[in-house]
């Protein structure tokens, strides 16, 4: 049956029905020209919810390639569709899969949740001691968040930050999404920003933390090498484990199309809190937090100290090694490492100290990796002294 005011509209009175008297005349005329304007304005809500419905569905599904790959940063995160819908946590696009890493630099305490995508038909190229080859048209994901407590992260976890890593046709750019109060949406923001976190650590310490968004310029000064803009995390060594799907992840990305060349006897990193040697697992924490600057092209190169697992001169990675320039960040100590004595080194110094001009890495943290400095200080405690 018809809404009283449509049937009005389809079926007018006749006249003779309107003669009812002057006064209840016009009246009526009254009425039903209220219930015309009614109508109207239903209408009008009718058409604008209908425009908001098609423009809705007129955005593709799943990621969109073109919004990727535009001249310039999308404004929101959702515009680029990596996700189900605009919410924090929302479960990710088709094509776009979580990973991790066997070892993860620290931040903070953030936890991070990461995603790649690589556009359909195409593959990473397999290299055995870099980042992978990625096509155009791929993009890193990394969400930082944080729960009240880090004991159990996933309680009560709120979205921070979300970067992107993008390989445009020109190289790779860093854009860089802060996430609201309401966990709804993720907006540009190359300036980046600071917020206050209240945090139990995994220790169970409580912390406040001013936490840092880097801004675009402050990415260029891990990211880069002979100035070339890079990822640092996805390598054969970083990847090479059981990852959130449960299986390797090296089989998996090959299973799947997105990673060609890969051998069954890829290199693994030892997880820094495994099993594995200790001078292994020192190494190891040394070249997540710190070569991608301390290498040949880094941002440290000047400093003549490489901490990458594959360097193999002990002076490189700081044995006995004087600094190259003297200052608060030696701590008056004469080495980098003094074996033997890890309150003589100057590495030790650096990472458990928080305050600038100091505290190594520069960038990512604003408080002490405890367990870090307590690992590194077991390596270099467990090294033969030098006699002089």
């Amino acid at each position: 049956m018809n809404p009283p005011s449509s049937f009005c509209l389809k079926n007018p009175l006749p006249r003779k029905a309107l003669d009812l008297g002057s006064g209840r005349t016009v009246r009526l005329v009254q009425t039903l020209g209220r219930s015309r304007n009614l109508v109207r304005a239903e209408q009008a809500l009718l058409g604008a919810a209908l425009a908001l419905i098609l423009a809705a569905c007129s955005q593709p599904a799943g990621v969109r390639d073109s919004t990727v790959l535009a001249e310039k940063p999308a404004e929101k995160l959702s515009d680029y569709g990596f996700f189900a819908s605009t919410n924090a946590g929302a479960a990710p696009s088709e094509g776009v899969r979580p990973y991790d890493l066997v070892n993860a630099l620290f931040s903070d305490y953030a936890a991070k949740h990461r995603l790649v995508y690589v556009p359909k038909g195409q593959s990473a190229t397999y290299t055995p001691d870099k980042v992978f080859d990625f096509p155009v048209g791929s993009v890193l994901i990394k969400t930082f968040a944080f729960a009240p407590d880090m004991r159990d992260p996933a309680l009560n976890e709120r979205f921070i930050e979300t970067r992107l890593l993008i390989h445009k046709p020109a190289g790779w750019v860093a854009y860089p999404y802060i996430w609201n109060k309401e966990q709804t949406e993720a907006v540009y923001s190359p300036v980046g920003g600071r917020q206050p976190i209240d945090t139990i650590s995994p220790e169970g310490k409580l912390l406040q933390i001013d936490y840092a968004v880097p801004n675009q310029n402050q990415c260029k000064e891990c990211h880069s090498v002979d100035d070339d803009f890079v990822p640092i995390g996805p390598s054969a060594r970083n990847l090479n484990h059981v990852g959130p799907a449960g299986v390797n992840q090296l089989v998996n990305w090959t299973e799947r199309g997105i990673l060609s060349g890969a051998p069954a006897d890829a290199p693994a990193a030892p997880a820094v809190y495994g099993d594995a040697a200790l001078e292994e697992r020192a190494r190891a924490w040394l070249d997540i937090n710190c070569a991608h600057c301390h290498r040949a092209g880094g941002g440290a190169s000047n400093s003549g100290l490489f901490l990458a697992w594959n360097e193999t001169d002990p002076t490189g990675w700081g044995i006995h090694k004087r600094p190259t320039a003297a200052g608060r960040g030696s701590g008056d100590n004469l080495f980098v490492i003094e074996p033997g004595h890890p309150e003589q080194s100057i590495l030790v110094h650096r990472i458990e100290s928080n305050e600038p001009g100091i505290l190594m890495p520069e960038l990512g943290r604003t408080v002490v990796d405890e367990k870090a400095v307590a690992l590194i200080r077991q390596w270099i405690s467990a090294m033969p002294p030098i006699t002089p």
